[in-house]
């Protein structure tokens, strides 16, 4: 959830709020959990430095020595309508913010007979959260997004998320000093977004205001109809340094500090950060995907949460997850946009067969990583994809293959031009240097020029 407003553009409308869709690697069964089941005991290597479980008497407020309410429609001087443009007032009311006494907290939107919207949002009163020298934070919370879908949910727009602590007080600095969504829905879709903000804005290295983003469904229940379980994993024990998100254990979206320039993550990570819970109404997000506040807009559908924990591992790789090997099957379609990582690529609905999701926007210096990919002992020779291009005449480029780096020599490429349109589809076909074994596979865009030039669907390796 931007701490700032704006929409950067590339090449056509709604890159800015759009650039953050994606579809998972991997899909997994959630298991059913009571609603008010306790918080996980922590793993063998990790310690608990901070939990809510929200266990309290019905109607009661939070536990203010764990966090503070948030009111009124922007912080003290900061920009207005917290900087996204949604138009709730928030509050300290138990209207808007209560616990149900079976364990959860109830963060509740509710409009008034003269259309004005109220909700709540609370930040933890610690501002200390980051990982340890060579170790390993997780944020985790388990939580029922509101149960509200369709246009009854237009507008709606809950999120679990984090600031960076030099944020708080100044209110002027985003997103220089690092936003982390570990949860963002808008108008109720089955879709949880993870996003790193950073840099500046609008553009700069991290894309503002779309930031770092990818998405991917709930697995099992919807997100709206159960309890799911989203974390953050911040991990200082790999080199380069990583942040992943994940629902019910399926990474599904990580940024590494090699995607940036050295300062913008050293601006955006070197310090702590606080945990923000709060429910929008209306703003940039849910107006980009669908529309905003209706007269068809029900109120009063929470967001239920079980509990909020945080988790440090010691260096030295103690309790840490490590990345994804070998998770993938090169010889399978691998679908573009479940990228492990990504600098300047955007993600949006293609109409090519099979329906789902591209990414495109690619330019000359962009990529998007493909973590694990398994070639096995005979070696491949061949590479696919599926293109589509509008570009303009006399643009065109190349699609690289990459192995375990970004500026490591590719070992086979193809050159793309216009295919007649940003949907029309083509299947293109090159010769690759011989490949064995397990790789971090790397596609690079390589062009002469600074314009837009190829989208992606998937691709696949041969023999």
């Amino acid at each position: 959830m931007s701490a700032s407003s704006g929409m950067s553009r590339r090449r056509r409308a709604l890159v800015a709020v759009l650039g953050t869709l994606g579809l998972a690697a991997a899909a997994a069964t959630a298991v059913t959990l009571p609603a008010n089941a306790s918080a996980p005991t922590p793993p063998s290597g990790w310690t608990q430095v901070f939990l809510d479980d929200f266990n309290g008497a019905a109607g009661t407020g939070v536990n203010t020595s764990n966090w503070q309410y948030s009111t009124g429609t922007s912080y003290p001087g900061g920009p207005a309508n917290w900087g996204t443009g949604e138009v709730e007032t928030m509050t300290s009311s138990t209207r808007n913010v209560s616990l149900d006494g079976s364990g959860n907290l109830r963060i509740t939107p509710v409009r008034d007979s003269a259309g004005n919207w109220t909700s709540g949002r609370i930040e933890t009163v610690r501002t200390d959260f980051q990982p340890p020298s060579g170790g390993t934070l997780r944020v985790e919370a388990r939580l029922q997004m509101p149960n509200v879908t369709g246009t009854a949910a237009e507008g709606y727009w809950p999120a679990f998320w984090m600031l960076g602590a030099p944020y708080r007080g100044n209110y002027q600095n985003w997103p220089g000093v690092g936003e982390l969504d570990i949860m963002e829905n808008v108008q109720g879709l089955d879709k949880v977004w993870a996003t790193m903000h950073c840099g500046t804005n609008p553009g700069g290295p991290c894309n503002e205001t779309t930031g770092i983003g990818n998405s991917t469904a709930c697995p099992g229940t919807t997100c709206q109809s159960g309890f799911h379980t989203y974390t953050m994993e911040w991990d200082r024990s790999v080199s380069p340094e990583a942040i992943r998100f994940s629902v019910d254990g399926v990474t599904y979206h990580t940024v590494t500090a090699s995607q940036v320039d050295a300062t913008t993550w050293a601006n955006a990570t070197h310090h702590g950060f606080f945990v923000i819970l709060n429910v929008a109404m209306g703003g940039a997000f849910p107006d980009a995907l669908g529309g905003g506040l209706d007269s068809a807009t029900e109120s009063g559908h929470p967001m239920v949460v079980d509990y909020v924990q945080v988790l440090q591992a010691a260096g030295g790789g103690s309790g840490t997850t490590s990345p994804p090997t070998g998770s993938r099957d090169a010889y399978s379609t691998i679908q573009a946009e479940s990228y492990d990582g990504q600098s300047g690529v955007s993600t949006e609905t293609t109409t090519d067969t099979g329906g789902g999701q591209d990414i495109g926007y690619l330019a000359n210096g962009d990529w998007a990583l493909y973590q694990g990919v398994t070639f096995g002992s005979t070696a491949a020779t061949q590479f696919r994809a599926r293109v589509a291009s509008g570009a303009a005449s006399g643009i065109s480029g190349l699609v690289e293959v990459r192995l375990d780096s970004p500026t490591s020599t590719p070992v086979g490429s193809f050159a793309v031009a216009s295919t007649g349109g940003w949907q029309t589809w083509t299947t293109v076909p090159a010769n690759i240097g011989s490949v064995t074994g397990t790789h971090d596979v790397y596609l690079t865009f390589s062009s002469g020029q600074p314009a837009d030039f190829v989208n992606v669907n998937w691709f696949t390796f041969g023999h």
